[in-house]
């Protein structure tokens, strides 16, 4: 709107200036020609004047409307980590676009300051972070932030460079997660789940720890020290005998949690990547646009078919 202000305003100042150069200019031909010419000849010149004054008035007044008209496009700036993120909002620019709003996508090589950068109102939604992590992290920051629904989930995989099946996992195995907290519990989830660890009873294993695991068979030891972008680096290097890798990142290098991981979590996770608003802005009609467009049905089959699967959209 603002935008759309300043742009009229100055057309209207332009439009005045040409206005005056114009009619200073035919007051100039008609005092010159006024000394040689008749009367009648001098009225009928300003008539003329005055017409192409107004005609060109016209002309250029049409030129600036039609150019307003074609930039006028609400902005809206969303925070998006590079990859699956970002790729995806860069497909939905055009859709946007032709609901008449123009989508900055703002991308972020962190955790941290995609939400410290909405929080800020430098950006208007992000989209970036898995629900457990937008939990954590509105809970220890006190935002004022709204889930506006999961778009994909990235499976995560546990993988391996020294052996083929998980039934070869020897004793005092390690396992290389990241250093995220919000991961543990997923990491934790998918062991569970292949009968490899139990947890104390009562605890969430949303928020489950290291600490909570009660029964661990094989002994396996737990390293959470790099961030999880690191991790595809740990497992090129052979760091660590199993290596919890998110598909996004682990489609990087090559693999894919079906055909590589030896062990999956299940594709009703609740980590499925959300995009996210501040409550002052949740109902805004840029952000529920793009809640729409990305939640169509032909974005939904491009997630599917550019990522064969490893990147899964959500309902």
């Amino acid at each position: 709107m603002r935008n759309n202000l300043t742009v009229t305003l100055v057309a209207t100042i332009l439009l005045l200036v040409i206005v005056f150069i114009v009619q200073g200019i035919g007051d100039s031909v008609v005092k010159a020609v006024d000394k040689r010419q008749n009367k009648q000849e001098t009225k009928s010149l300003k008539i003329w004047g005055a017409i192409g004054s107004l005609a060109l008035v016209v002309l250029i007044g049409f030129s600036l409307t039609t150019k307003t008209e074609t930039t006028d496009l609400k902005v809206l700036k969303v925070g998006a980590s590079p990859t699956p993120h970002s790729e995806i909002l860069e497909h939905v620019k055009p859709l946007m676009e032709k609901q008449g709003i123009q989508l900055e996508v703002v991308k972020f090589d962190d955790f941290i300051l995609p939400n410290k950068a909405l929080a800020e109102k430098e950006i208007d939604a992000n989209y970036f972070q898995h629900e457990p992590f937008y939990d954590l992290a509105v809970e220890e920051n006190s935002y004022e932030f709204v889930n506006q629904g999961a778009v994909h989930i990235e499976l995560m995989g546990l993988y391996s460079k020294k052996w083929r099946s998980i039934k070869e996992l020897p004793k005092g195995a390690t396992l290389l997660v990241s250093n995220s907290t919000a991961d543990w519990g997923r990491v934790i989830t998918i062991l569970k789940e292949a009968g490899l660890v139990k947890v104390k009873p009562g605890v969430s294993l949303l928020s489950a720890t290291f600490d909570d695991i009660v029964d661990n068979p094989k002994n396996i030891k737990f390293s959470h020290r790099l961030n999880p972008e690191l991790l595809t680096t740990a497992y090129e290097n052979d760091e660590a005998d199993l290596i919890a890798i998110n598909a996004n990142y682990a489609d990087t290098i090559g693999l894919s949690p079906k055909t590589d991981g030896l062990l999956v979590e299940k594709e009703q996770s609740p980590y499925g990547n959300i995009l996210v608003s501040r409550k002052d802005n949740e109902k805004a009609k840029e952000i529920q646009t793009l809640k729409k467009v990305i939640h169509s049905e032909s974005v939904k089959k491009w997630i599917m078919k550019k990522w064969d699967g490893k990147i899964q959209p959500l309902d």
